[in-house]
């Protein structure tokens, strides 16, 4: 008797998971350990973005260096610059890894620097300027791959490199989206941003009105309608751009929620 697999079967694609949590979350004793313990015991492949904004403008202050915020984007001066590749890529990032490996999880900390995972190119002067702050050109989905399959699990920090020896702030979300979007051709990927609400509100001012679904056409409309505003907008173009790029599925949601079984979800 011949037993015959189909190709769908033959070729499907290993799940990855890649969480994206805010700084608020990690920074604090309490809320990362509730953290580490939900992301360890995630089943599959699984890879965590981390911020840690608080933190850094706490070492700054104790500097003595200001920090300069725009529309919630840090201005990175060359003194800045050296406080958050420090504090991101060091303090934040290597407790988030030690973390980890206490719950049996095999975490690699990781820069877009380290082996060249992503590289940008310092944000153009418009409007503001931004200093050292990086927009992603490439992330290196054969690397990242490689450390994957290894049962090695990428904890990424927001800093990225110009291939110049430069490094460059970079926004968590945005590597989050991009290595989520690189990645979708060899993985099955889920994309979870965190934050502090349950999901998509259809009433700010009630936290259980969770929107559970949202197409493109139905987020439009709810941004004529003012349901949807702020933040929420470029939260919400980035994930539709991740589903027409490849990726099967965001999720928007809070830090507790990270198994996917709650929050607002973005389909294709």
């Amino acid at each position: 008797m011949v037993t015959h697999i189909s190709n769908r079967r033959l070729y499907m694609k290993k799940e990855l998971t890649v969480i994206k949590v805010g700084g608020k979350i990690v920074e604090e004793e309490s809320t990362l350990s509730d953290l580490l313990m939900r992301f360890a015991s995630l089943p599959g492949h699984k890879i965590l973005v981390h911020g840690g904004g608080r933190s850094a403008t706490k070492i700054a202050s104790q500097l003595g260096i200001e920090s300069q915020m725009v529309n919630g984007r840090r201005i990175t001066d060359a003194d800045m610059l050296n406080v958050v590749t420090m504090v991101y890529g060091g303090l934040v990032n290597k407790n988030i890894v030690a973390g980890l490996q206490a719950h049996g999880v095999n975490a690699l900390g990781l820069t877009g620097a380290d082996m060249n995972v992503i590289r940008s190119h310092k944000r153009p002067v418009k409007d503001v300027d931004y200093g050292f702050v990086g927009d992603v050109d490439t992330v290196d989905a054969k690397m990242l791959q490689k450390l994957i399959d290894e049962n090695i699990v990428p904890v990424m920090a927001p800093l990225t490199h110009d291939g110049q020896g430069h490094m460059l702030n970079t926004n968590a979300d945005t590597i989050a989206g991009e290595t989520a979007k690189a990645l979708s051709n060899a993985y099955d990927v889920t994309l979870i941003y965190c934050f502090e609400k349950k999901g998509v509100l259809a009433d700010a001012e009630d936290d259980d009105s969770v929107i559970p679904h949202i197409t493109e056409a139905e987020f439009k409309k709810y941004v004529e309608k003012g349901v949807i505003q702020g933040g929420m907008i470029p939260k919400l173009e980035n994930a539709f751009q991740a589903i027409k790029a490849g990726v099967n599925k965001v999720i928007i949601t809070q830090a507790d929620a990270i198994d996917g079984q709650h929050g607002t979800v973005i389909q294709g």
